[in-house]
Order: structure tokens, then sequence, then C-alpha cells
């Protein structure tokens, strides 16, 4: 049987033909457009991994300046320290000034225990590093530097070469330089060795002492006894060594 082909039978071919290429050319379409979809979630994924990867870096980075920025704002707290320390050694032993002045023109410490100021002295007996015993009475008609300090105190380690300092012009007939610490024994021991401190040492517990000296509260502390066994000046904080000459100097 032979079939012929009319001009609406070819019509519905070719639409049937053109209707199958639109349909697979819309399918591709859409497999692109989820294909497409898709990328950029991996693409976001990637860019949080690195914005986290990145954060990390960061973070490590800040962590490993910690410790040097902390050593940096240590020595510059400690140089800071030393330079207010030198800034008052300009007082000389020649310079005459009275308390009230030399406390008015203070810069690196401030007074304490003033209601103990022309009080006699609490007496007290206590045993140095090196086994000699010493009772505050026996020290009568000298001066006598008592000093709070640690080993572990930076201020006090800047103080220490000016008592150093005062110890080698001073002669222990007119000034008696008694340092306490309330450490052990042979911590105090060790370090008296090796910065080679030239005046008496000791390690007692000053809270088992009497008023005033269990109230130390902070170092450097010092108490400035006079010949007459009478409170002089009580400091807490850096004296430098001008200092303590012009107050072992000064009358009232």
């Amino acid at each position: 049987m032979r079939i012929n082909l009319t001009g609406f039978s070819r019509k519905a071919i070719l639409v049937f033909l053109i209707s199958t290429i639109v349909v697979s050319c819309a399918g591709c379409k859409k497999k692109v457009s989820e294909e497409s979809k898709t990328e950029p979630g991996q693409s976001k994924v990637d860019v949080s991994s690195k914005s986290l990867d990145a954060s990390q870096e960061l973070s490590d980075s800040k962590a490993d300046e910690q410790p040097a920025q902390q050593e940096t704002q240590l020595k510059s707290r400690t140089e800071r320290e030393v330079e207010s320390a030198k800034e008052y050694t300009t007082v000389t032993s020649t310079d005459k000034l009275s308390l009230r002045e030399i406390i008015r023109n203070r810069r690196t410490w401030n007074p304490i225990f003033t209601s103990w100021y022309g009080v006699a002295a609490p007496n007290f007996t206590l045993t140095d590093i090196n086994g000699k015993k010493h009772k505050l009475s026996d020290y009568q008609w000298r001066n006598v530097l008592i000093i709070f300090w640690a080993t572990w105190c930076r201020p006090c380690h800047i103080e220490i070469p000016h008592l150093i300092e005062l110890r080698n012009t001073v002669g222990e007939d007119k000034l008696v330089m008694l340092a306490i610490s309330s450490e052990r024994e042979n911590q105090v021991k060790k370090f008296t060795a090796d910065k080679k401190l030239n005046y008496t040492v000791f390690s007692y517990n000053t809270r088992a002492m009497s008023a005033p000296y269990s109230q130390v509260a902070g170092i450097p502390s010092a108490i400035f006894i006079s010949p007459e066994g009478k409170m002089k000046l009580a400091t807490e904080g850096l004296v430098s060594f001008g200092e303590i000459k012009a107050i072992l100097q000064a009358n009232k």
C-alpha cells in the first residue's frame, strides 16, 4: 500500500520533530542550570573554608605575638621604673632638706605609718641568714634603716644598687642596715650571694613581727629610725641613694 504524505502530514511530522528538539534542549538547560546552582554553593563552601583558615591563621599569629608583646610591655614597664628611680638621684648628701621638703619633692614613693613618726620603734630580735642575732635596741645612738623586700620584686632589684652604694659610703658605726624578706632562707641566701649584697639580710615572716613592721603591705618599703630610737620616716616605693642620704641628714 502506498502512502501519500499530504501537506498536513508533513506539517504534523515537522511539528513533532521540532517539539522533540525543544524538549531535549529544555532538559539540557535544566541540567546546566542545576549544575550552575550547585557550583555557587560549592564556591560558597570553599570561600567559607578559606575564611575560616584565614581566621585561624590570624588567631595563631596573634597567639604567637602575645608572649612577645607581654615581654615588650614588661621591659617597657621596667625601663620606666628605672627612669623613674633615676629622676630623684640628683638629691645628694650635700642637700640639707627637711623631712617635709623631702616628702613634698618625692616622685617614686609614698610616706606610710605617719602616726608612728616621733614614736619609739618597737624592739625586736631577729637572726640573720648567717646565724647572727640582732636586737634593735642594741643599735641605739645609730641611724637604723629597715628594708622590706623580696627576690622576685623588680623595683627591689632596681633599689639594690642604691643600698649597696649606701653601705659602701656610710660606715656601720653611723648606719645599721637590716633587710628583711619573708621568703625561704635558702632562696634569700642564694640571691644575696649572687647579687653580692653587702648589708645584713634576714629571712623572716614579717607577719609574725609586731606593728608597724607586720603591717607592711607593699615592697619595697623602708623604715628610718633615728639615733634616739624613734621612727623618723617610713616609705613605700623606690627610694634613691640621694633621698636616703637626705632623709638620714634631715632633722625634722
